[in-house]
Formats: C-alpha cells, sequence, structure tokens
C-alpha cells in the first residue's frame, strides 16, 4: 500500500463498534493528582533525573563479609556509575572463590546491624536510596525457626508392580521414591507416612484400591498381588524439607512456612526488632523491605490443610489427595516424569481429580494470600515503609498476588538470543520465552500494577548465568527495552557484588552479571543508567494506556498440570500464549491480563467493563475451557451492554472445582448460549498455523479494533506502548533486533493527538526536537536495537528532528591503512597495520582479545568536498570517536553513525576510533582461574567466542 493511500485509509472513521481513546473524566481527574510534586515540567523531569528515579542494584553482601570502608567505597563506585539506590541483600559467600580470610558476620547480629546502620546513614549522605532484603538468600528462613514454624510438603511415592506377587519393602523404600528432587533439601528432613494403598492400573474408582495403613506402624509393607497391573501409592509428608537457598551466615537453615501466618509474623517482627532496637525506626533510611523469589519448591501443607481445604471447598479432600498430586522436581516444579508416573485411570476418574486439583490449587494460593502476603504487607505499613516483593511462584495467583504490595517486582534475563531472530515455533518450544528479556511474569505483574493504579513497578533486571563476562550495553539495552514495553518503570539491577579490589581476579561472583569496576564497559555504564533512569522518571509520572483485557487459562492450567513455578514454567499453556498480547502491541493497541477475580468485581459501564481506573471495551479469552458461573455471569453482563469477547479456538464450556459441579457446569453453558445470542460481540477466533503479528491485525481490522497507532506494516521484533498523563501523550517505540532495521509509516488517532506538537525525546541524550507529523501520519526508520519516545505536548518551541542518514553523496571509504593499537586487559599493548577491517574474532591472534582497540587512519578533504557524516558500519562494542583532536561522542548500541559539524578541515584529517570490547573472549583463556572457567567453559555455560571489534565499513559522506 502506497503512504498517500495508507493516509487515506486511515482518514476514514472505522465503520461498527466506536471506541474510546480518550481519558474519561475520572481518569483526567485521577492524572491531575499525579502533579509533579516537585512544581517541574515533565520534560524536566526526563532530562535531569532526579536519583529516585535512577536505576537501583541488588547488592550482594556476600557472606556478610562486610567492613565500613568497603561499604562506604562501593556506594560511591555505584553512585558514579549512575545508580540510584541499593537493595541490601545478605547472601551466601559464593563458591570457587577466595575469601581472604574475611570474617563472616551474624546477619542480625550487634555487629551486622551497627554495619546496617552506618550503609544506612552513608547512602542517605550520597542521596541514594535504600531497600532490605527480608531474610538472607531465598526463600526467608533460618537455624533459629521452631520445627512447627518450618515449610511442609506433602507428596507421593508410587512402586509400579506386575502380578501374580508376593512382597514387602520397607517404608524407607518408599521415603526414598517419595524424596523430591528438589534445588535445596534441608539435612534435618523428617518423612512421615500418612497413607499406603494398594491400586490397580488402570485405577476407575476410589473403592478399587486397597488400604495397606494399618501396616505403617510395622515400619515393612507387605502385599500381595493377583495376575495384572498394580501400584502401591505412599502420601509422605516432609517436614523441614528445604534450606534456605544461598543463605548467609544468620538467616541459613530451614524454610519458613508460609502457610502459617503466626510464624510469618513471628518471623518478620523478629527482624524488625532486632535491628530498630539499636538503629531506630528504619523510616527514613529504608524505602521498602523487599522480598525474593518465593522458590518455595513446591511446599503446600500446613497442620490445618485439610481442615481449611473441607472449610472452603466442601468435601475432604485427603482421599483423592494421592491422584491430586505430582511427583516434584527442581524449584518445585512437576516433573516430566508425571505422564509415566503414576498409574492410568479412567476419563471419568481423571475428570473427577483435574477438577479436585484445582481446587486444591486455589487453597493453597488463598492460604498463602492470607498467611504470607497479607501479614507481610501488614508488617511494612506497622513499620511506615513500602512493601516490595515478587509475589510469584508455583500454587500463587499470578495476578492478584502483586495487588497488595506497594511496589510489585518482576524479572527480565540475559540469555542467548535476546537481539535474534527466533521464529514463533521456537518461541513456544521454550517457556521463558526464548528470544526475550522479559519473563512470562512481567506482564502479570504490571498489569496487577495498573489495575491497582500503581505507577512504580520494578524488575530484577538483567539477571544472568548464561551471558557472563559478555555484557555489552547494545544487549542491556535491547532487553531492557523489552521490560520496559511489558510494564516495567524500575530496573534494579541484579546484581552487584560486594568484592574488595583486593580480591583474585575477577572478584566475589555469587551469581552472574559482571557488574564490576574491572569490567571493561563499566567506565561507560553510565550512559546505561542515564538512558534507563529518564525512561523511569518519565514513566512513572504517566498512566499506560490499554483497553483490551486478557483472561488466560490458568484454571485450565490448574487443574490439569497444576500451578507452575512463575516465571520458569515448565508448560505454558497455551504454548503461544504470550504471543497474544505481544501481537496486540506490535499493532498498535495495548492490553493487561484480567483475572476471573477482576471480572467478577468489575462494573459493567456503557459496554466497557472497569475495574477501578481500568476500562475494557474488549476481552480475548485464551482458550478457556473453564470459568466460574460468577464469571461467566458478567461476561454476559458485559456483552449485553455492548461489549466484546473473542474466544481463542474454544468457548468455555465447564465450571471451575468438584463439588456441585454438574449443576455450575450447566449454569455456564446456559451463560455461554446467551452470550452467542451477541454473535456480533461474542466471537469464536482460531488461532493461526504461523504469523501471530498478521492474524492480529487481521482481526483489528475486521472486528473495527481502532488502534491508536496504526502500524501500516507491523514487525515481529517492533513494538509499542503508550503512556498519558494530562497534558501529554507518550509513545516509546523499540526494535528488538540486533540486525534488522524497519522504516515505519505510522498513523496516529487525531483525537487523541489534536491541537498537540509532536516530540522526540531522546532517552540517550536527555535533549528534545520536534517532529513533522501531518494529519497524524509520520515516517520514521528504527534501526537495530533503538527506540523512540515520542510525546505530543502543547510545548512550542524547538528546533525539528533531523535523522542522520546512513549514506549520501560523496561517498568516501575509509578501507586500508588502518593503525591498530591493541591495549589489552592484560596490561599488553601491541600495534598493527592493518589494510583490511574485520571481526577480530576471525583474526587468530586476536580472537581472544579484551579490552581497547584503538583504530587511526588519516584521508584528505578538497576545496570542494563536502563530508558531513561518519558511519561506522559493524561495531562489536561501545565507541568513542575523535575527529582532529576533537571528541565526536560515544554510541554504544545500534547504527554508529556520527555528525561531522565544524570538525574537518581543508588537507589531511585524522580520525580516531576507540573500541572497548567484551571480556568473554579472553575469560575462556584463563585455565587457571576456576571463577573464569565456571561461568564461559563450563557445561551449559561454555559460551561462544563473541565477536569483537571495528568491521566497517568506514565511510564518510
Amino acid at each position: 500500500m502506497e503512504r498517500r493511500e495508507f493516509l487515506k485509509q486511515c482518514s476514514v472513521a472505522a465503520s461498527g463498534l466506536v471506541l474510546a481513546n480518550i481519558l474519561p473524566s475520572y481518569a483526567s481527574a485521577m492524572l491531575r493528582e499525579e502533579h509533579l510534586r516537585s512544581g517541574k515540567s515533565l520534560f524536566e523531569v526526563f532530562s535531569n533525573p532526579e536519583n529516585r528515579y535512577r536505576p537501583f542494584v541488588r547488592w550482594w553482601w556476600n557472606g556478610n563479609k562486610i567492613e565500613r570502608s568497603e561499604l562506604a567505597r562501593e556506594l560511591r563506585i555505584l553512585k558514579d556509575a549512575g545508580i540510584g539506590g541499593v537493595e541490601i541483600n545478605p547472601i551466601s559467600f559464593p563458591s570457587r572463590t577466595d575469601d581472604m580470610g574475611k570474617q563472616s558476620i551474624d546477619w542480625l547480629s550487634d555487629e551486622w546491624i551497627d554495619l546496617l546502620k552506618f550503609t544506612l546513614e552513608e547512602a542517605k549522605s550520597l542521596e541514594m536510596t535504600c531497600d532490605i532484603l527480608v531474610g538472607t538468600g531465598f526463600p526467608m528462613g533460618g537455624d533459629f525457626l521452631e520445627k512447627e514454624e518450618c515449610s511442609q510438603i506433602v507428596v507421593i511415592a508410587v512402586k509400579k508392580l506386575k502380578g501374580p506377587l508376593t512382597t514387602e519393602f520397607s517404608l524407607f523404600d518408599l521415603y526414598k521414591e517419595a524424596d523430591p528432587a528438589i534445588t535445596s533439601p534441608y539435612s534435618g528432613r523428617t518423612m512421615e507416612m500418612l497413607d499406603v494403598k494398594l491400586v490397580p492400573d488402570p485405577l476407575n474408582r476410589i473403592d478399587e484400591m486397597m488400604d495397606l495403613s494399618d501396616q505403617i506402624k510395622s515400619g515393612m509393607i507387605k502385599v500381595s498381588i493377583p495376575k495384572g497391573n498394580y501400584a502401591v501409592y505412599g502420601l509422605v509428608k516432609i517436614e523441614r524439607f528445604m534450606r534456605v537457598i544461598q543463605g548467609a551466615p544468620g538467616g541459613m537453615g530451614p524454610v519458613l512456612n508460609h502457610y502459617n501466618s503466626a510464624a510469618v509474623k513471628k518471623y518478620l517482627n523478629r527482624m524488625s526488632d532486632s535491628i530498630q532496637r539499636k538503629t531506630g525506626p528504619l523510616a527514613g533510611y529504608v524505602r521498602s523491605f523487599f522480598v525474593d523469589s518465593l522458590e518455595i519448591e513446591g511446599a503446600n501443607w500446613s497442620e490445618d490443610m485439610i481442615t481449611e481445604f473441607k472449610r472452603r471447598r466442601g468435601y475432604d479432600i485427603y482421599p483423592y489427595l494421592p491422584f491430586v498430586l505430582f511427583k516434584i522436581g527442581a524449584m518445585g516444579n512437576t516433573t516430566g516424569q508425571n505422564i509415566q508416573y503414576p498409574v492410568k485411570t479412567g476419563e471419568v476418574f481423571k475428570k473427577m481429580t483435574d477438577r479436585m486439583r484445582y481446587d486444591f490449587e486455589l487453597t493453597k494460593a488463598e492460604l498463602f494470600e492470607e498467611r504470607f502476603v497479607t501479614p507481610y504487607v501488614d508488617w511494612c505499613k506497622e513499620n511506615k515503609i513500602q512493601s516490595r516483593a515478587q509475589a510469584y511462584g508455583r500454587g500463587y495467583f499470578p495476578l492478584e498476588g502483586s495487588f497488595e504490595i506497594d511496589i510489585p517486582e518482576c524479572e527480565t534475563w540475559l540469555k542467548y538470543g535476546i537481539g535474534e531472530d527466533i521464529s514463533e515455533e521456537k518461541f513456544t518450544q521454550y517457556p521463558w520465552h526464548l528470544g526475550r528479556g522479559n519473563t512470562m511474569i512481567n506482564k502479570l505483574v504490571s498489569s496487577a500494577a495498573h489495575l491497582k493504579n500503581k505507577k512504580l513497578i520494578s524488575s530484577e533486571e538483567l539477571t544472568n548465568t548464561d551471558m557472563v563476562f559478555n555484557e555489552s550495553l547494545e544487549i542491556f539495552k535491547i532487553a531492557g527495552d523489552q521490560s520496559t514495553i511489558s510494564g516495567v518503570t524500575h530496573p534494579v539491577f541484579h546484581g552487584f557484588n560486594y568484592s574488595p579490589p583486593e580480591a583474585a581476579f575477577p572478584g566475589w561472583i555469587t551469581y552472574g552479571g559482571y557488574f564490576n569496576e574491572k569490567n571493561t564497559m563499566w567506565p561507560y555504564f553510565k550512559h546505561y543508567t542515564d538512558y534507563r533512569a529518564r525512561l523511569s522518571a518519565v514513566l512513572q509520572q504517566a498512566t499506560m494506556f490499554a483497553d483490551i483485557g486478557l483472561l488466560a487459562p490458568f484454571a485450565d492450567q490448574w487443574s490439569e498440570y497444576g500451578a507452575q513455578m512463575e516465571p520458569f514454567p515448565v508448560i505454558v499453556s497455551p504454548a503461544y500464549q504470550a504471543l497474544i498480547w505481544e501481537s496486540i502491541h506490535q499493532n498498535g493497541n495495548a492490553c493487561d491480563y484480567v483475572s476471573e477475580r477482576v471480572i467478577q468485581d468489575s462494573e459493567v459501564k456503557k459496554g466497557f467493563l472497569t475495574y477501578g481506573s481500568r476500562k475494557y471495551h474488549t476481552l480475548f479469552l485464551i482458550e478457556v475451557h473453564s470459568l466460574d458461573t460468577a464469571t461467566a455471569s458478567k461476561l454476559y453482563d458485559f456483552i449485553r451492554e455492548g461489549g466484546r469477547v473473542f474466544c481463542i479456538e474454544t468457548v468455555p464450556e465447564r465450571s471451575t472445582g468438584w463439588n456441585n459441579y454438574e449443576k455450575r457446569d450447566q449454569e455456564v453453558k446456559e451463560w455461554v448460549r446467551k452470550m452467542e445470542a451477541y454473535p456480533d460481540r461474542f466471537i469464536v477466533l482460531h488461532k493461526p498455523t504461523a504469523d501471530f503479528s498478521g492474524w492480529y491485525k487481521t482481526v483489528q481490522e475486521k472486528y473495527s479494533l481502532k488502534p491508536y497507532m496504526k502500524i501500516r506494516k507491523p514487525e515481529s521484533f517492533i513494538t509499542q506502548v503508550r503512556y498519558q498523563t494530562t497534558d501529554a501523550e507518550l509513545f516509546l517505540l523499540t526494535n528488538s533486533s540486533s540486525r534488522h532495521s524497519a522504516s515505519l509509516d505510522i498513523q496516529f488517532d487525531q483525537e487523541i493527538i489534536k491541537r498537540k506538537q509532536a516530540w522526540l525525546w531522546d532517552a540517550t541524550t536527555g535533549r528534545r526536537n520536534k517532529l513533522a507529523v501531518e494529519e497524524g501520519l509520520f515516517h520514521i526508520n528504527l534501526g537495530p536495537a533503538d527506540s523512540k519516545l515520542i510525546v505530543f505536548d502543547h510545548h512550542r518551541k524547538g528546533t525539528m528532528w533531523k535523522a542522520h542518514p546512513l549514506t549520501g553523496t560523496q561517498v568516501k571509504e575509509l578501507s586500508t591503512g588502518w593503525d591498530v593499537e591493541f591495549r589489552h586487559y592484560d596490561g599488553t599493548v601491541n600495534k598493527e597495520k592493518l589494510d583490511r577491517l574485520t571481526d577480530l574474532k576471525e583474526l587468530s591472534s586476536y580472537s581472544h582479545f579484551a579490552g581497547t582497540v584503538v583504530y587511526r587512519t588519516t584521508f584528505q578533504l578538497g576545496d570542494h568536498d563536502t563530508k558531513d557524516f561518519l558511519n561506522l558500519g559493524s561495531v562489536y562494542g561501545i565507541c568513542e570517536v575523535k575527529v582532529n583532536g576533537t571528541e565526536a561522542g560515544t554510541q554504544w548500541f545500534g547504527r554508529r553513525v556520527y555528525a561531522l559539524d565544524g570538525l574537518l578541515h581543508i588537507g589531511e584529517n585524522e580520525i580516531e576510533i576507540k573500541v572497548i570490547t567484551v571480556m568473554v573472549n579472553y575469560m575462556k583463556t584463563l585455565k587457571d582461574n576456576e571463577v573464569a572457567q565456571y561461568w564461559t567453559n563450563q557445561k551449559k555455560k561454555d559460551q561462544p567466542l563473541q565477536s569483537l571489534g571495528l568491521a566497517g565499513p568506514v565511510t564518510i559522506y
């Protein structure tokens, strides 16, 4: 389609459903309440962000081997690098590392609290913010817990037998079989056999089982079976089954029972009372108490679990529990053995236990919310400190878990594949997902925050266990932009290791991610922190727009597979789930996840489903088979009042849970039948075999899902998000490819930009320039790893933006005669002459280089030559350019094009290009360095050699 025709079509009012893109009066009023407290304009907040908007770091206090002078030194290093705050995170001392005889200081000891107080005061003097981890390592626990305060799990052991057979085996055999293959077992765990059953294979009815539990006291189970297939099922309770993962001294030992509210409150009060008894109130020094990964490895039990289940669900699950539970593996996930592990069951029996499994997961999630999340939030309020938490894991509400938290947090990881071409097929085969930094949980956590009108959404950011010593600012930017698009407004980098300068190279590293002043990229790190700070500053003043809701089939997933370990699920159901929200954003709309509870608690007003300040005119149900009857009823009200529901692949046909399900199934079906009477508003869609973005564009056009930003030719690696303030509309466009550019024709909805001026706010420099947007139409080229923040406001004065052209007239390639100086990380310096620029990885002498490479050459400029721009071509690293001794600037991502205004003269001109490389190739060569080898050469961490240096072609034009 030609641009002229595109403009013509966009100007025609869409027929059918009218979608409101203008803020309603109550939302405008809400935004006015967000007036900037500093009195600064939105642009002033953006261009020169205060420290509180700057990225934070997780600051690992390795082994609590901390000293006053080093704490002060590291705070200043972080401050100079553009970090605005620290999350104090005591953790175990890293293995493979020499501690130099430094003493460990017990968490919550008087000496530790004195050092904490010093740190808080020092940070405050630097205008830096502090958060404090609750406990040490994760999840919280300690040797001081009483046995009944520790985590518990009930698991199954299954031993398959073939008859005829008479045999016996000890309880120990069943205990061994039941012992879950978790990441961090506690050596002091105790096991109790609750129940033993002989089960036919296949099993059709509960009364086909034979109870062998009367033999438990003897310690031996004797079995005599006729011909056929059978299994012995043991139901085993394990107390103190898990220890704190990487706990520090004073906080090591068994994990707390998060389903025991008395134990939770006692633990939290012990921490705050111990500290504040010596320091006085922490409020004013500490922004938030932080709860890290809730990886409680499948914990599912408290002493009143069955009683609570009966009270909430109306029946006794205990006889069926062995067939509801799955075998437990690493991180508490159900394992791939589950298909073969239990006996086969008849269809009727399986449907029953699937429904019961949902009820069990629901009960656990309710108890976790009531007994851990709420007491934790209340404790924070009592101490006048905000709560910050990663309120997700296995068996918790993925959305509602974040509702009560002041600063909800998600996770963005670095993995190989980010920035590369990833097919939808590969994406759906890899549950995290491949090619994305933002994990499965991000969009859920940010949606929860939006539903509760929260603007501060943090992320454990740039977590890195695969790409250690390969920290390039460009990969940071691509992953960070994906994080921002998923809803994050506050990155907390993972992480900065407490590591004295005299520690053996490369220093103390608990996890990957070499955030360290000895990293080659560290002197340039502030370029990235400035970029993220500006985005955070402006987005925390604004409200993310969304008028489409997504309901994922969590009830179906909990029923069939059990709850998954977010953000690292073993199973994503359906596998393409994340492609739906991504496709919506790629095509100029925006969405939030919703839940059944959100739908039930919403109001229906004039065709919108309204929850607080959020309004949705359209819902997508993503392969949802099961609904609560109250949800189905509310969906009918929504459709009847003019809302629209798209059901992908199926319509709901059953209710959730077991008790009285036949009656409730009929109610759901009746509500669906009523919805089907509105065929223009209750629509079944079939997912595509490929190209979800193109599929959504077709749906968008067919059903008049009016975008606020119409992109003529969407690309899967280009996406956007829209934010609003009282006076401004903000659109962030990002390119997540490290290779491809995209030429975009964009039509903005003229209703939302009328009487406003378009601006490009450059988050890398803090400057803004006017954009020419005629009748809402705008053309822009996004290069690799590029991003553009386009703002429409009432500001009028400024200079027009001009893109740097990639080429032009009088093009001259600087291809030969390069003097190259190799300043190696190890201190050696080599000089070479290169006739041809190339990726250093391809040169055997320099394939394992790390450090700074300086390229110098000269060229002649005649009287009539015009050279306005320098294009470096392919650059693998951070680059600094000098022209005739004058700095031309530093560039650290994407296309490296420099304006040469006033830098050249007639005659001979000299260009100097410094390229700062990543460290990984060099680290692979350090065969005697155990830490370097672990992170770069061993098993799954065997990293490929990375491209290095200036490959060109270098042109001036």
